[in-house]
């Protein structure tokens, strides 16, 4: 897909974030974008500064809100985009929530909301727009894990479980589907600048930061999308944005059986610097 002018691209989670980031990308390289959330007039203002990366008059941006937790909803909205504008060219999942804490002290509901949104938001808009990309022979589909997808992180149950689930499926898509001609990229962003890490702030455990601080720099969407936006181009599988991402999952591939060792040690490290800490402030 090296030439992405006057593709169609739908985008869930596209009000902000990683989504948003990608969306004006992809409007810079001549797509037509449809954006989609649950937040209406987050979705407004959204759509009015994509509609300013456009470089063509004729370029479409749309919104539409949308809970990507509901099926229906979604299997209709798509049967709508492809009567009114036709099968989409590529589906990003951008659509996620997180919630920290022990796994002692979350509630089951926080478990079933987390898998509903980060899996199932993922596996329902794939639904939905798969017959489609079949019948045409062609596509392209992002689907968006995280670090604690592939790395078992502390405080991290809930979340990282759902993220683990999304790797599963995109690994058995990516077989699945290249008889069709659809490409699948699995996107592991690691902490990134977006509304969703400065409201998880407030649940993490304190174990938790002291290992973010210690082996996590905050990354720009901006970074992330353009990775995104090469994966789609190049139809490549595995998108590990530069730094730590990069970095860990290699570390982790490679060293197999000793994943484990590795993952106590940035722990235990974590531990100390947490221990000192608190030391100093007492």
């Amino acid at each position: 897909m090296d030439d992405l002018n006057g593709k169609l691209a739908v985008i869930t989670g596209g009000s902000s974030g990683i989504g948003l980031a990608t969306a004006q990308i992809l409007a810079q390289n001549g797509c037509n974008v449809i954006i989609m959330a649950r937040r209406p007039e987050q979705l407004k203002t959204a759509r009015e500064l994509i509609k300013t990366k456009t470089v063509r008059l004729d370029q479409k941006i749309f919104r539409l809100s949308i809970d990507v937790t509901n099926f229906q909803a979604v299997q209709k909205a798509f049967k709508k985009i492809e009567e009114k504008i036709g099968i989409p060219d590529i589906l990003i999942n951008s659509a996620g929530a997180t919630r920290p804490g022990l796994f002692t002290e979350l509630e089951l509901e926080q478990f079933q909301s987390l898998m509903e949104i980060n899996y199932f938001g993922t596996l329902y808009p794939i639904k939905a727009v798969l017959p489609g990309m079949i019948q045409r022979g062609s596509g392209h589909i992002t689907v968006i894990s995280s670090i604690a997808g592939f790395a078992g992180i502390y405080g991290y149950s809930a979340y990282g479980a759902s993220k683990f689930a999304v790797v599963g499926l995109a690994d058995v898509l990516r077989v699945e589907l290249k008889p069709n001609n659809i490409s699948i990229s699995l996107v592991f962003p690691p902490d990134t600048n977006t509304p969703q890490l400065e409201g998880e702030e407030q649940y993490k455990p304190s174990l938790t930061k002291a290992l973010s601080e210690s082996n996590t720099k905050v990354i720009e969407p901006e970074i992330v999308a353009i990775q995104i936006v090469n994966a789609i181009r190049k139809k490549k599988y595995l998108v590990l944005p530069p730094g730590e991402t990069r970095l860990l999952y290699g570390m982790l591939s490679v060293l197999g059986l000793w994943r484990y060792p590795i993952m106590d040690m940035f722990l235990a490290d974590a531990e100390r610097k947490l221990n000192r800490k608190n030391k100093k402030t007492k």
